[in-house]
């Protein structure tokens, strides 16, 4: 039963992993995923540097899948406490990436 944790703890690393290398490699393709962003004008969206844009959400979801790595290690000697921590580390890592774009958008 305890290999629920680890198979769903390894499916969100691979999820977030692979997300974060396809929005790395987009070359600014991926901009138009971005919430917010997506909603913007033309001119807008002409501020931006979209490549760079992307790059750095890649980057940040590549390290957002260390916890569920973390989370599926731990979670071979105490089921369902790694699952539980790399969620809320996750938590945390994903409103500090909401602070940081509200910063940089005002």
């Amino acid at each position: 039963m305890f290999y629920i944790y680890i198979i769903f703890d390894f499916a969100m690393a691979v999820i977030m992993l692979l997300f974060g290398i396809w929005f790395y490699r987009s070359k600014g393709q991926a901009s138009n995923f971005l919430s917010g962003y997506n909603m913007k004008s033309a001119e807008e969206r002409k501020k931006y540097d979209e490549n760079a844009m992307c790059k750095a959400y890649g980057k940040r979801m590549m390290l957002m899948s260390l916890p569920f790595i973390a989370g599926m290690i731990i979670d071979i000697w105490y089921i369902g406490t790694g699952c539980l921590i790399a969620w809320a580390i996750w938590f945390v890592m994903f409103i500090l990436l909401l602070i940081d774009r509200h910063k940089r958008e005002s």
